[in-house]
């Protein structure tokens, strides 16, 4: 895997503004998969508009960078395929064939795909350029749908959540290491390693808060209060906060790396269901779809305040900001480092 630049931040690549060679040039776009109709929402960030919408697969979860970044993959979950996007012009391109692929991800190293197979309780192991299957990897656990990378990056931990598990994942032999199980009705979702490398967070609906589980081994450590519907979790680009959107609770939470504490929640005018996106390259924005209202949300993440909502599809889930800062992504809706 590329050099760490800090070892102390592990996203010390993606300050604002610090944009690779290979994403330079793509206008700035917000893509929205709309679950509910089986199309993709190109939202100028800008202007807040809408510049088109076109047809993809039955159910599409996630719009994912590739490693390389020269693409962008819509999964299609109920139709089996993945939809290329092409960031330079924000058109789709051709549909590869997989099973179940509810989310997406790629190695540190970029030697591998991972499309997560939820239904099928699998990880499988695919070419990146190709997505032809190398390894299916099957987990002991329900529901697998997120994960994040150790800082060494010889190591994954994916959450379960069907079954209230964490599983642990050995990625140069491809194979379970370790099993967690939460508390009785956990639901862990969304996964995301702190700056220092030390302790992953992970989402859980649920027990409406994250828990904070030790990166060396797969054990519990601490647990913070959000908010109802704790779902998507995604790291400012200072490595300062982690933004949390609580689905249920119509607001995000704004948790300190420094503390293990929450230092802020912005409720969402009129509610909503904040649930999975990214934020702006400049860090000024935080996108967010409204999974059950059919919205986009733009936050300001000085502030708080709710700079537009943007109607779209039905069901939108996984929204991607393109370009972003980095050198590589891991995956889901662009995990960059």
């Amino acid at each position: 895997m590329p050099a760490v630049p800090d070892p102390h931040d592990v996203y010390a690549a993606t300050r604002p503004g610090r944009l690779g060679p290979v994403v330079r040039r793509f206008p700035a776009r917000v893509y929205v998969p709309n679950s509910g109709d089986g199309t993709v929402d190109v939202i100028d960030p800008r202007t807040f508009r809408r510049l088109r919408r076109f047809q993809v697969g039955r159910q599409p979860q996630h719009v994912t960078p590739s490693w390389d970044l020269r693409t962008l993959w819509v999964g299609n979950n109920q139709d089996n395929s993945l939809t290329a996007i092409d960031p330079a012009t924000g058109r789709p391109g051709r549909t590869v064939s997989v099973a179940d692929p509810y989310n997406l991800y790629f190695t540190p190293n970029g030697r591998r795909a991972i499309v997560v197979a939820e239904r099928l309780r699998r990880l499988d192991f695919r070419n990146p350029q190709t997505m032809r299957l190398r390894h299916s990897l099957s987990v002991p656990c329900a529901g697998v749908d997120h994960l994040d990378f150790s800082a060494d990056g010889r190591s994954l931990l994916a959450s379960c959540e069907f079954s209230g598990e964490l599983v642990r994942v050995d990625v140069a032999s491809e194979r379970v290491t370790g099993l967690l199980r939460l508390r009785p009705g956990a639901m862990p979702q969304d996964v995301k390693l702190a700056p220092n490398g030390r302790v992953y967070y992970v989402a859980d609906m649920a027990a409406a808060g994250v828990w904070v589980i030790d990166a060396a081994r797969p054990r519990v450590v601490g647990f913070v209060p959000t908010g109802r519907g704790a779902h998507g979790l995604y790291v400012s680009r200072d490595s300062r906060y982690l933004y949390v959107s609580n689905r249920g609770g119509g607001s995000v939470s704004l948790v300190s790396f420094a503390t293990r504490k929450v230092v802020a929640t912005w409720r969402l005018p009129g509610g909503g269901s904040p649930d999975m996106g990214g934020v702006s390259a400049d860090g000024k924005v935080l996108w967010l779809a409204g999974r059950y209202h059919a919205e986009v949300y733009a936050i300001d993440t000085g502030s708080g305040r709710l700079l537009a909502r943007i109607r779209v599809g039905q069901g939108p889930h996984g929204l991607c900001v393109y370009p972003q800062p980095g050198r590589y992504s891991l995956g889901h809706t662009g995990v960059l480092r």
